[in-house]
Protein backbone atom coordinates (compact mmCIF):
# COMPACT_ATOMS: atom_id res chain seq x y z
CA UNK A 1 0.00 0.00 0.00
CA UNK A 2 1.38 3.54 -0.95
CA UNK A 3 2.24 5.03 2.13
CA UNK A 4 1.23 8.65 0.30
CA UNK A 5 -2.33 10.70 1.35
CA UNK A 6 -5.20 10.51 -0.25
CA UNK A 7 -5.37 14.07 -0.41
CA UNK A 8 -1.32 15.16 -0.16
CA UNK A 9 0.92 16.20 -2.74
CA UNK A 10 2.86 12.80 -2.76
CA UNK A 11 -0.44 11.13 -4.48
CA UNK A 12 -0.46 9.64 -8.10
CA UNK A 13 -1.07 12.59 -10.28
CA UNK A 14 -2.23 11.47 -13.60
CA UNK A 15 -2.55 14.69 -15.13
CA UNK A 16 1.68 15.01 -14.93
CA UNK A 17 1.43 11.86 -17.70
CA UNK A 18 0.52 12.28 -21.03
CA UNK A 19 -2.22 9.91 -22.00
CA UNK A 20 -0.42 6.53 -23.01
CA UNK A 21 2.77 7.58 -21.66
CA UNK A 22 4.30 5.06 -19.22
CA UNK A 23 5.15 6.17 -15.91
CA UNK A 24 9.05 5.77 -15.22
CA UNK A 25 10.38 5.29 -11.73
CA UNK A 26 13.14 8.18 -11.28
CA UNK A 27 15.55 5.85 -9.56
CA UNK A 28 15.70 2.87 -10.70
CA UNK A 29 13.84 2.95 -14.38
CA UNK A 30 11.12 0.46 -13.75
CA UNK A 31 7.63 1.08 -14.08
CA UNK A 32 6.32 3.30 -11.58
CA UNK A 33 2.48 3.24 -9.58
CA UNK A 34 2.47 6.85 -9.11
CA UNK A 35 3.45 9.72 -6.71
CA UNK A 36 5.52 8.31 -3.55
CA UNK A 37 6.91 10.87 -1.11
CA UNK A 38 7.05 13.60 -3.90
CA UNK A 39 8.60 11.52 -6.78
CA UNK A 40 7.39 9.25 -9.16
CA UNK A 41 8.60 5.55 -8.23
CA UNK A 42 7.80 2.25 -8.31
CA UNK A 43 6.83 0.07 -5.37
CA UNK A 44 10.30 -1.47 -5.07
CA UNK A 45 11.69 1.73 -4.35
CA UNK A 46 8.97 3.18 -2.42
CA UNK A 47 9.10 0.77 -0.13
CA UNK A 48 12.74 0.34 0.44
CA UNK A 49 13.09 4.16 1.12
CA UNK A 50 10.31 3.66 3.60
CA UNK A 51 11.61 0.73 5.51
CA UNK A 52 15.30 2.63 5.07
CA UNK A 53 13.95 5.93 6.72
CA UNK A 54 11.79 4.05 9.61
CA UNK A 55 14.73 1.81 10.46
CA UNK A 56 16.94 3.88 10.57
CA UNK A 57 19.84 1.86 9.04
CA UNK A 58 23.19 2.73 7.86
CA UNK A 59 23.58 1.88 4.77
CA UNK A 60 27.98 1.77 3.45
CA UNK A 61 28.60 1.56 -0.11
CA UNK A 62 31.45 -1.10 -0.80
CA UNK A 63 32.84 0.71 -3.75
CA UNK A 64 32.97 4.25 -4.88
CA UNK A 65 29.45 5.70 -3.74
CA UNK A 66 28.22 6.09 -7.42
CA UNK A 67 26.46 2.58 -8.22
CA UNK A 68 24.55 2.35 -10.76
CA UNK A 69 20.87 2.19 -9.77
CA UNK A 70 18.69 0.22 -12.75
CA UNK A 71 15.55 -2.77 -12.00
CA UNK A 72 17.44 -5.29 -12.70
CA UNK A 73 21.04 -3.77 -10.22
CA UNK A 74 19.14 -1.72 -7.80
CA UNK A 75 19.26 -4.54 -4.92
CA UNK A 76 23.11 -4.57 -5.57
CA UNK A 77 23.76 -1.50 -3.05
CA UNK A 78 21.46 -0.34 -0.84
CA UNK A 79 23.94 2.97 -0.10
CA UNK A 80 23.44 4.26 -3.64
CA UNK A 81 20.34 3.29 -4.03
CA UNK A 82 19.14 5.45 -0.94
CA UNK A 83 21.09 7.80 -1.64
CA UNK A 84 19.82 8.28 -5.61
CA UNK A 85 16.23 8.36 -3.48
CA UNK A 86 17.21 11.51 -1.61
CA UNK A 87 19.01 12.91 -4.61
CA UNK A 88 15.92 12.94 -6.88
CA UNK A 89 13.73 14.50 -4.25
CA UNK A 90 11.99 11.65 -2.00
CA UNK A 91 10.84 13.00 1.41
CA UNK A 92 11.31 12.11 5.20
CA UNK A 93 9.49 13.68 6.23
CA UNK A 94 6.20 12.44 3.84
CA UNK A 95 7.08 8.99 5.57
CA UNK A 96 3.37 8.24 7.93
CA UNK A 97 4.36 5.92 11.60
CA UNK A 98 2.57 2.58 11.37
CA UNK A 99 0.14 3.99 13.93
CA UNK A 100 -1.16 6.81 11.69
CA UNK A 101 -0.83 3.97 8.64
CA UNK A 102 -2.93 1.53 10.41
CA UNK A 103 -5.33 4.21 10.88
CA UNK A 104 -5.61 5.12 7.31
CA UNK A 105 -5.61 1.39 6.19
CA UNK A 106 -8.49 1.27 8.03
CA UNK A 107 -10.00 4.26 7.01
CA UNK A 108 -9.64 3.56 3.57
CA UNK A 109 -11.15 -0.29 4.02
CA UNK A 110 -14.21 1.15 6.41
CA UNK A 111 -14.78 3.57 3.09
CA UNK A 112 -14.75 0.92 0.65
CA UNK A 113 -17.35 -0.85 2.42
CA UNK A 114 -20.01 1.71 2.60
CA UNK A 115 -19.42 2.62 -0.70
CA UNK A 116 -21.21 -0.97 -1.37
CA UNK A 117 -23.61 -0.44 0.76
CA UNK A 118 -27.02 1.61 -0.37
CA UNK A 119 -27.08 5.00 0.56
CA UNK A 120 -28.50 5.72 4.02
CA UNK A 121 -28.92 3.87 7.26
CA UNK A 122 -30.37 -0.11 6.79
CA UNK A 123 -32.39 -1.09 9.76
CA UNK A 124 -30.05 -3.21 11.80
CA UNK A 125 -27.72 -0.13 12.04
CA UNK A 126 -30.71 2.17 13.27
CA UNK A 127 -31.69 -0.87 15.44
CA UNK A 128 -27.80 -0.62 16.67
CA UNK A 129 -28.33 3.25 17.12
CA UNK A 130 -31.65 2.81 19.42
CA UNK A 131 -30.04 -0.06 21.54
CA UNK A 132 -27.22 2.20 21.98
CA UNK A 133 -28.97 5.15 22.53
CA UNK A 134 -31.18 3.49 25.22
CA UNK A 135 -28.15 2.05 26.92
CA UNK A 136 -26.27 5.10 27.75
CA UNK A 137 -29.55 7.30 28.67
CA UNK A 138 -30.36 4.24 31.45
CA UNK A 139 -26.84 4.28 32.65
CA UNK A 140 -25.34 7.65 32.15
CA UNK A 141 -26.94 10.37 34.72
CA UNK A 142 -25.84 13.41 33.16
CA UNK A 143 -26.87 15.81 36.04
CA UNK A 144 -24.67 13.78 38.27
CA UNK A 145 -27.70 13.58 40.83
CA UNK A 146 -26.72 10.61 41.95
CA UNK A 147 -23.18 11.65 42.75
CA UNK A 148 -25.02 14.23 45.21
CA UNK A 149 -23.85 11.59 48.74
CA UNK A 150 -20.17 11.13 47.95
CA UNK A 151 -17.54 13.15 49.92
CA UNK A 152 -17.73 17.20 48.83
CA UNK A 153 -14.57 19.39 47.95
CA UNK A 154 -12.67 20.70 50.90
CA UNK A 155 -11.99 24.40 50.69
CA UNK A 156 -9.52 25.20 53.29
CA UNK A 157 -8.66 29.45 53.75
CA UNK A 158 -5.27 30.05 54.65
CA UNK A 159 -4.30 33.61 56.30
CA UNK A 160 -2.71 36.14 53.65
CA UNK A 161 0.96 36.93 54.45
CA UNK A 162 0.70 40.46 53.35
CA UNK A 163 0.93 42.86 56.13
CA UNK A 164 -2.16 44.24 57.94
CA UNK A 165 -2.99 47.90 58.70
CA UNK A 166 -2.62 48.47 62.80
CA UNK A 167 -5.63 47.68 64.13
CA UNK A 168 -7.33 50.92 65.74
CA UNK A 169 -6.88 51.71 69.64
CA UNK A 170 -9.25 49.28 71.90
CA UNK A 171 -10.42 46.74 69.13
CA UNK A 172 -8.53 43.04 69.45
CA UNK A 173 -6.41 42.25 66.10
CA UNK A 174 -8.15 39.94 64.34
CA UNK A 175 -7.97 36.02 65.23
CA UNK A 176 -7.58 33.44 62.38
CA UNK A 177 -9.38 30.28 62.74
CA UNK A 178 -7.18 27.47 61.30
CA UNK A 179 -10.33 25.32 61.15
CA UNK A 180 -11.60 24.77 57.41
CA UNK A 181 -14.37 28.02 56.36
CA UNK A 182 -16.03 27.41 53.04
CA UNK A 183 -17.36 30.97 52.88
CA UNK A 184 -14.52 32.65 53.52
CA UNK A 185 -13.64 34.50 50.27
CA UNK A 186 -12.62 38.13 51.23
CA UNK A 187 -9.64 39.62 50.07
CA UNK A 188 -7.41 38.15 53.17
CA UNK A 189 -7.21 35.24 52.60
CA UNK A 190 -5.22 33.10 49.97
CA UNK A 191 -6.43 32.03 47.03
CA UNK A 192 -8.63 28.46 47.73
CA UNK A 193 -6.67 25.60 47.91
CA UNK A 194 -9.40 22.60 47.55
CA UNK A 195 -8.61 19.05 48.85
CA UNK A 196 -10.20 17.57 45.62
CA UNK A 197 -8.60 13.74 45.80
CA UNK A 198 -10.81 11.88 48.15
CA UNK A 199 -14.00 13.69 45.53
CA UNK A 200 -11.80 12.83 42.81
CA UNK A 201 -11.35 9.43 43.73
CA UNK A 202 -15.42 9.50 44.30
CA UNK A 203 -16.06 11.17 40.86
CA UNK A 204 -14.03 8.06 39.39
CA UNK A 205 -15.55 5.25 40.86
CA UNK A 206 -19.05 6.91 40.00
CA UNK A 207 -17.84 6.92 36.18
CA UNK A 208 -16.48 3.78 36.09
CA UNK A 209 -19.54 2.15 37.41
CA UNK A 210 -21.87 3.97 35.01
CA UNK A 211 -19.59 2.85 31.81
CA UNK A 212 -19.51 -1.13 33.23
CA UNK A 213 -23.58 -0.12 33.55
CA UNK A 214 -23.42 1.03 29.68
CA UNK A 215 -21.77 -2.40 28.85
CA UNK A 216 -23.95 -4.77 30.53
CA UNK A 217 -26.87 -3.44 28.63
CA UNK A 218 -25.51 -4.20 25.24
CA UNK A 219 -26.62 -7.89 24.17
CA UNK A 220 -23.02 -8.42 22.04
CA UNK A 221 -21.35 -7.68 25.33
CA UNK A 222 -23.01 -9.33 28.20
CA UNK A 223 -24.92 -12.53 26.64
CA UNK A 224 -22.21 -13.18 23.62
CA UNK A 225 -18.79 -12.99 25.68
CA UNK A 226 -17.58 -15.34 28.34
CA UNK A 227 -16.49 -13.12 31.29
CA UNK A 228 -13.55 -13.09 31.03
CA UNK A 229 -13.12 -10.95 28.09
CA UNK A 230 -15.74 -8.87 29.33
CA UNK A 231 -13.57 -8.20 31.92
CA UNK A 232 -10.38 -7.49 29.21
CA UNK A 233 -12.38 -4.91 27.29
CA UNK A 234 -13.44 -2.89 30.37
CA UNK A 235 -10.15 -2.95 31.50
CA UNK A 236 -9.09 -1.59 27.84
CA UNK A 237 -11.39 0.85 27.31
CA UNK A 238 -13.25 2.43 30.80
CA UNK A 239 -11.18 5.11 31.12
CA UNK A 240 -11.05 6.30 27.59
CA UNK A 241 -15.14 5.85 27.52
CA UNK A 242 -15.23 7.94 30.49
CA UNK A 243 -13.49 10.71 28.56
CA UNK A 244 -16.46 10.00 26.18
CA UNK A 245 -18.96 10.49 28.58
CA UNK A 246 -17.08 13.37 29.87
CA UNK A 247 -17.09 15.66 26.86
CA UNK A 248 -21.03 15.49 26.47
CA UNK A 249 -20.94 18.10 29.80
CA UNK A 250 -18.06 19.70 28.59
CA UNK A 251 -18.58 23.73 28.31
CA UNK A 252 -16.09 25.26 25.73
CA UNK A 253 -17.19 28.95 26.69
CA UNK A 254 -15.55 28.21 30.38
CA UNK A 255 -13.44 25.36 29.76
CA UNK A 256 -15.03 23.62 32.82
CA UNK A 257 -16.91 20.04 33.20
CA UNK A 258 -20.67 21.10 34.07
CA UNK A 259 -21.77 18.14 36.37
CA UNK A 260 -24.86 19.11 37.82
CA UNK A 261 -24.29 20.87 40.81
CA UNK A 262 -20.29 20.23 40.57
CA UNK A 263 -18.17 22.58 38.29
CA UNK A 264 -14.23 20.99 37.25
CA UNK A 265 -11.56 22.71 35.41
CA UNK A 266 -8.20 21.29 35.29
CA UNK A 267 -7.17 23.28 38.17
CA UNK A 268 -9.05 20.97 40.20
CA UNK A 269 -7.17 18.16 38.53
CA UNK A 270 -3.77 19.79 39.46
CA UNK A 271 -5.17 20.01 42.73
CA UNK A 272 -5.61 16.19 43.49
CA UNK A 273 -2.11 15.36 41.86
CA UNK A 274 -2.55 14.75 38.05
CA UNK A 275 0.41 17.16 36.62
CA UNK A 276 0.48 19.32 33.52
CA UNK A 277 1.45 17.13 31.06
CA UNK A 278 -1.72 14.77 31.38
CA UNK A 279 -4.27 17.92 32.01
CA UNK A 280 -3.44 20.08 28.90
CA UNK A 281 -3.67 17.79 26.40
CA UNK A 282 -6.22 16.38 28.35
CA UNK A 283 -8.25 19.85 28.11
CA UNK A 284 -7.08 20.07 23.99
CA UNK A 285 -8.49 17.06 23.20
CA UNK A 286 -11.82 17.83 25.33
CA UNK A 287 -11.88 21.72 23.39
CA UNK A 288 -11.49 19.56 19.71
CA UNK A 289 -13.82 16.73 20.46
CA UNK A 290 -16.90 19.59 21.41
CA UNK A 291 -16.11 21.10 18.43
CA UNK A 292 -17.20 18.52 16.23
CA UNK A 293 -20.83 18.97 17.99
CA UNK A 294 -21.42 15.11 18.07
CA UNK A 295 -24.71 13.99 17.83
CA UNK A 296 -25.77 11.78 20.66
CA UNK A 297 -26.05 8.59 18.13
CA UNK A 298 -22.37 9.59 17.50
CA UNK A 299 -20.91 9.73 21.10
CA UNK A 300 -22.71 6.41 21.60
CA UNK A 301 -21.49 4.48 18.64
CA UNK A 302 -17.40 6.41 20.02
CA UNK A 303 -18.68 4.46 23.26
CA UNK A 304 -18.64 1.42 21.43
CA UNK A 305 -16.05 1.39 19.23
CA UNK A 306 -13.83 1.86 22.41
CA UNK A 307 -15.51 -0.79 24.19
CA UNK A 308 -15.70 -3.78 21.58
CA UNK A 309 -11.76 -3.17 20.58
CA UNK A 310 -9.87 -6.99 20.08
CA UNK A 311 -6.66 -5.84 20.30
CA UNK A 312 -6.22 -6.54 24.38
CA UNK A 313 -4.41 -9.33 25.90
CA UNK A 314 -6.39 -12.30 26.76
CA UNK A 315 -8.76 -11.95 24.65
CA UNK A 316 -10.75 -15.28 23.48
CA UNK A 317 -13.59 -14.15 21.09
CA UNK A 318 -11.00 -11.76 19.05
CA UNK A 319 -13.01 -12.65 15.89
CA UNK A 320 -16.74 -11.79 16.87
CA UNK A 321 -15.41 -8.65 18.78
CA UNK A 322 -13.32 -7.60 15.81
CA UNK A 323 -16.37 -8.03 13.60
CA UNK A 324 -18.55 -5.83 16.12
CA UNK A 325 -16.66 -2.68 15.85
CA UNK A 326 -16.74 -3.13 12.20
CA UNK A 327 -20.11 -3.11 12.41
CA UNK A 328 -20.49 -0.32 14.65
CA UNK A 329 -17.18 1.80 12.96
CA UNK A 330 -19.92 1.77 9.45
CA UNK A 331 -23.06 2.50 11.44
CA UNK A 332 -20.65 5.85 12.77
CA UNK A 333 -19.53 6.30 9.35
CA UNK A 334 -22.60 6.10 8.14
CA UNK A 335 -24.79 7.95 10.32
CA UNK A 336 -22.12 10.65 9.74
CA UNK A 337 -22.67 10.62 6.38
CA UNK A 338 -25.99 10.70 6.53
CA UNK A 339 -26.78 13.16 9.04
CA UNK A 340 -24.15 15.79 8.38
CA UNK A 341 -24.40 17.62 5.19
CA UNK A 342 -21.34 18.78 3.13
CA UNK A 343 -18.89 20.14 3.45
CA UNK A 344 -19.09 20.48 7.14
CA UNK A 345 -19.04 16.49 7.67
CA UNK A 346 -16.59 15.68 4.66
CA UNK A 347 -13.74 15.15 7.01
CA UNK A 348 -15.69 14.21 10.34
CA UNK A 349 -14.53 10.46 9.77
CA UNK A 350 -11.69 11.35 9.70
CA UNK A 351 -11.06 13.40 12.69
CA UNK A 352 -12.85 11.36 15.19
CA UNK A 353 -10.36 8.32 14.26
CA UNK A 354 -7.65 10.76 15.12
CA UNK A 355 -8.88 12.17 18.34
CA UNK A 356 -9.54 8.32 19.10
CA UNK A 357 -5.62 7.88 18.60
CA UNK A 358 -4.78 11.42 20.45
CA UNK A 359 -7.41 9.87 23.29
CA UNK A 360 -5.16 6.51 23.44
CA UNK A 361 -2.22 8.54 24.29
CA UNK A 362 -3.78 10.16 27.02
CA UNK A 363 -5.35 7.02 28.95
CA UNK A 364 -1.24 5.96 29.28
CA UNK A 365 -0.38 9.34 30.71
CA UNK A 366 -3.43 9.14 32.89
CA UNK A 367 -2.97 5.39 34.27
CA UNK A 368 1.14 6.07 34.58
CA UNK A 369 0.27 9.49 37.25
CA UNK A 370 -2.98 7.29 38.88
CA UNK A 371 -0.24 4.56 39.88
CA UNK A 372 1.87 7.77 40.87
CA UNK A 373 -0.84 9.48 42.99
CA UNK A 374 -0.20 8.41 46.80
CA UNK A 375 -3.71 6.83 48.17
CA UNK A 376 -5.77 7.19 44.94
CA UNK A 377 -5.99 3.59 43.97
CA UNK A 378 -6.32 3.02 47.68
CA UNK A 379 -9.35 5.05 47.99
CA UNK A 380 -10.92 3.34 44.98
CA UNK A 381 -10.72 -0.14 44.61
CA UNK A 382 -12.66 -0.52 41.36
CA UNK A 383 -10.21 2.49 39.75
CA UNK A 384 -7.77 0.01 40.55
CA UNK A 385 -8.92 -3.27 39.36
CA UNK A 386 -9.26 -1.15 35.86
CA UNK A 387 -5.99 -0.34 36.23
CA UNK A 388 -4.19 -3.47 37.03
Amino acid sequence: MSASSPSGPSVSRGEDVEPGEEKVCAVCGDRATGYHFHVMTCEGCKGFFRRSIIKGVHFTCPFTRSCPITKAKRRQCQACRLQKCLNVGMRKDMILSEEALRQRRALRGQRRMAREQPGGLSAEQQELISLLIAAHQRTFDSSFSQFSHYWPAVRLCLPSPRPQSPPEPGVPPPAWSPSPQPDCLDEDVLPDVFSMLPHFADLSTFMIQQVINFAKEIPAFSRSLPIDDQISLLKGATLEICQIQFNTVFNMETNAWECGQHCYTIHDGALAGFQQIYLEPLLKFHISLKKLQLHEAEYVLLQAMLLFSPDHAGITQRKFIDEFQEKVALTLKSYIDHRHPMPEGRFLYAKLLLLLTELQTLKVENTRQILHIQDLSAMTPLLSEIIS
